[in-house]
């Protein structure tokens, strides 16, 4: 990832990030980031909160598309949901493995990659992976913290990163992180 700023200071990352306890599909932000499985097909969770607001046109397009490695993302419209993007990243499924942190923060990087290539500013991510994929809550936030710290750290495009959280308990161990850093 090139670096657009080295010198953005930790202040200004900080101000730049949000945890909220919300519904992910209802957020009015240029992106929001879907917790998908490889093959692209419909799940349940947030995946399948999101295809149902977001409408058919999404599930054509992630067909078409067809796959998506862990630790990777591709990109759709947003269609019926209030933001105008769709992100879908794949975590891998936990199990301690060495490396397999690497492929989790990769979630991140690519979606935030996808967000600079488009010009998208304001970007919301779920807690990826914490579902039926088995990530410890705790090392996911810390992982998903750190890697969106770096980006922003190294680039001034987004100008605000929400960890929507579906729980108080996730929520609160962001919004930890967050207040660590300020």
């Amino acid at each position: 990832m090139p670096r657009e700023n080295a010198s953005i200071r930790m202040s200004d990352v900080v101000s730049r990030l949000c945890a909220i306890r919300a519904d992910i599909t209802t957020l009015d932000v240029d992106a929001i980031v879907n917790a998908a499985n490889a093959e692209l097909f419909p799940g349940g969770g947030v995946d399948g909160a999101i295809r149902k607001a977001a409408g058919p046109e999404m599930d054509e397009d992630l067909a078409r598309i067809g796959w998506c490695q862990p630790g990777t993302a591709v990109i759709t419209p947003g269609y019926r949901l209030p933001a105008r993007w769709a992100i879908a990243t794949v975590a891998p499924i936990y199990s301690g493995a060495a490396g397999e942190e690497g492929v989790f923060v990769g979630c991140y990087e690519s979606s935030l990659k996808l967000a600079d290539d488009r010009g998208i500013a304001t970007i919301a991510f779920p807690c990826i992976g914490t579902g039926i994929y088995g990530w410890p809550g705790e090392l996911a936030a810390r992982l998903a913290f750190d890697a969106v710290v770096a980006h922003l750290h190294a680039c001034a495009k987004q100008t605000l990163v929400t960890f929507c959280c579906f729980s108080d308990a996730d929520r609160a161990r962001y919004a930890a992180l967050i207040d660590s850093r300020r």
